[in-house]
């Protein structure tokens, strides 16, 4: 066989795409024979040519899991004694890392059987060498083990740590000193022991040495290692940081406010920040560092950035989330330098820094709701002038942030709606949609507290938001909506000249079945019922069947937001109707057991990829041996849209029941086990 996978081997590397799948066939049926293992370690050791012989590894570490059990101990013991020589020996750098990659599978199975009791021992004097490349490989395969055999490290932890320490302030070679800093995030990542995780509090100053020399060289994806690093420091319940706090965040700043580094470091640095914020902001304050952040974080919200890049990853966006995460917590020290950089920011010549200077604003209103409250005369002026400045930019930020204001800073807003409404009302009329959309929310979010004071701006107001509802764009008709809501909230009875003309509209918007309007079907949906109960009993029920049989008809249109917003509608018409409402419980709560009755959606996503940066082309040689391997969880993702339906028909459940009494009664013995669930959750 040895002979006939050298001329395969050589074959499967030529350019010629049919030589190559050629070669592919008649390796993956020499594969299947435990015998291709010794022939490929055979290779690995005496092929001419560094390709092959990290071909033959890589195949070596597809093939060995499915075949080792098949092996003789005089085997087994050939194959790792060839891949010790490879590490030790092997010249080549990709051939080295392809070797120990084949040991890190082996170790899986001969470690723990006791089979390998020399293999930690030969790692820790490889890692001593004064040989750089077996340093390297060391530390590359002491990273790779802590995901095989990372129990068996436990009665060497002590030396370990000591060891990877030593490494990182090696003074002679960069790729030891990288290598180091990524075994220290691989055992970071395995251990979970407080005791054990404290100990690495002392590796702080040596990772920000190693990552800023990467950051010098270019290296930026070793440096990202260490924010991986970090973020495991930060958010474990142990000490671990103390005044290395101030190191940290004085090494993430530096990245972070570095417009030539990479979108990724950059917002890997922030991040950083971020969490910090969240887990750590008690350190922030005794170390008194939050001033130090906000002095970088609050001009990054006026860094311009490439609308074509990815916006999670725009400086901008995330300094925004860090400025509200530290709201959130810090509220006392965030409002002070955060309204000082409004109030300059909002007077610059340059329209990014006056767009920042609302934003910032906008952004603490959640965690500084108390403060900016005591501060709403100054706070509004700065934004009420944003919101006519000459720039788009600008404007679409003030819009935010009254929306902002409207939501979190209730009641004492809406005492300001003498100033507030009229340059709102201005704002529906911008000539940019986002400065519209923004403003309907605001409106929306504003209206919602209102009362009696609305009654003056209602003709100006209904008149901007029916002629929008015409002739808009389907976000704008669908933010439209939520102010329309709004209004007629506030308005109750003052409500009903314009009630007509809102329901003939929606009637229309209720009939849509084009996926793309389905959205703006819910709301529509949504918007009848708050218009029902603002104009009474009286006006409605008569109109009301058309309503009620577009509404039913939606659950057939498989799109759980107008599901949701459905049974909403059914709960308001159902408080409308009160017993009057029985007539349609036959046909409303069997929908509310379906929605209760759903899947939420649950779901694993798993990672079989193989990755071999050196070789791509050989992922296509594989077997069914490799089921062997063990899939890694990526990510675990729930259906929240579900989650709101079914909360919103046990809501409607219950008020079925409330309003309809006796004639409820045949439902209970139907009722889902789900809905109790939802309950108690």
């Amino acid at each position: 066989m040895a002979q006939s996978l050298e001329l395969l081997l050589i074959q499967f590397l030529m350019p010629d795409n049919d030589a190559r799948r050629q070669a592919e066939d008649q390796i993956k049926r020499l594969a299947k024979d435990p015998q291709v293992v010794p022939a490929l370690v055979h290779h690995l050791r005496t092929a001419k040519t560094p390709n092959v012989r990290q071909l033959a590894a890589v195949l070596l570490r597809k093939k060995i899991t499915g075949h080792w059990g098949k092996l003789s101990p005089q085997l087994r013991q050939l194959v790792k004694q060839s891949l010790i020589e490879s590490i030790t020996m092997e010249h080549s750098p990709p051939v080295r890392r392809a070797s120990a990659n084949v040991v890190s599978i082996i170790a899986k199975y001969a470690v723990p059987a006791g089979e390998w009791p020399d293999l930690l021992p030969f790692l820790f004097q490889c890692s001593q060498s004064p040989q750089e490349d077996h340093r390297e490989v060391a530390l590359i395969l002491f990273s790779s083990l802590t995901e095989t055999i990372g129990n068996s490290f436990q009665p060497y932890f002590t030396d370990l740590q000591s060891l990877l320490l030593k490494c990182l302030q090696d003074e002679t070679s960069n790729r030891v000193r990288v290598a180091a800093l990524k075994a220290v995030g691989s055992f970071l990542e395995f251990t979970h022991d407080e005791v054990e995780v404290i100990k690495f509090r002392e590796f702080i100053p040596s990772i920000l040495n190693v990552s800023r020399q990467c950051i010098a060289s270019g290296d930026e994806d070793v440096a990202v290692i260490a924010f991986e690093i970090f973020d495991e420091l930060i958010e474990s319940p142990a000490p671990l940081l103390g005044e290395s706090v101030k190191a940290i965040v004085q090494f993430s700043l530096e990245v972070c406010s570095s417009p030539n580094l990479e979108a990724n470091t950059r917002h890997q640095a922030i991040q950083i920040i971020s969490w910090l914020a969240k887990y750590k902001s008690i350190s922030l304050k005794k170390y008194k560092l939050v001033a130090p952040i906000l002095q970088i974080m609050c001009p990054l919200l006026a860094e311009s950035t490439n609308r074509d890049e990815d916006d999670d990853l725009a400086p901008d966006r995330a300094a925004a989330e860090v400025i509200d995460t530290m709201a959130l917590n810090l509220s006392k020290q965030v409002f002070p330098p955060v309204f000082e950089f409004a109030s300059l920011s909002s007077q610059s010549a340059n329209p990014k820094f006056r767009e920042a200077a609302v934003t910032s604003l906008g952004v603490i209103s959640e965690g500084c709701l108390e403060l900016m409250k005591n501060k709403l005369e100054p706070i509004l002026h700065i934004v009420l002038a944003a919101l006519r400045d000459p720039e788009q930019m600008v404007r679409g930020a003030a819009s935010f942030a009254l929306g902002q204001f409207a939501e979190h800073l209730q009641p004492e807003i809406v005492s300001h709606y003498e100033s507030v409404l009229p340059s709102i009302l201005n704002a529906l009329e911008d000539v940019s949609d986002e400065v519209k959309e923004k403003s309907y929310y605001a409106l929306a979010a504003f209206c919602e507290n209102m009362g009696e004071e609305i009654l003056p701006f209602l003709d100006p107001l209904m008149g901007k938001l029916v002629g929008a509802l015409q002739s808009s764009t389907r976000n704008l008709q669908e933010t439209c909506m939520s102010a329309i809501g709004s209004v007629a909230s506030a308005a109750e009875q003052a409500f009903i000249p314009y009630a007509e003309k809102v329901l003939e509209l929606m009637q229309i918007f209720m009939v849509l079945t084009n996926d793309e309007d389905l959205r703006s079907r819910a709301r529509a949906t949504e918007l009848v019922g708050i218009v029902a109960m603002s104009v009474g009993r009286a006006r409605m029920e008569p109109i009301l069947p058309p309503f009620i049989e577009a509404a039913i008809s939606g659950f057939g249109l498989e799109f759980s937001e107008l599901r949701e917003y459905t049974h909403g509608f059914f709960s308001n018409v159902a408080e409308l109707l009160d017993d009057g409402f029985t007539q349609y419980l036959p046909h409303v709560v069997p929908l509310a057991f379906s929605s209760c009755n759903l899947d939420d959606g649950s779901a694993v996503d798993i990672d079989d990829s193989e990755e071999d940066e050196n070789v791509n082309a050989f992922g296509g040689v594989s077997s069914d041996d490799e089921a062997h391997d063990e899939p890694r969880v990526r990510n675990i993702s729930v259906r929240t849209g579900v989650l709101d339906e079914k909360a919103a028909a046990t809501q409607a459940l219950g008020l079925f029941a409330l309003h309809t009494k006796s004639s409820y009664a045949p439902y209970p013995s139907h009722f889902p086990l789900s809905i109790f669930i939802l309950l108690i959750s």
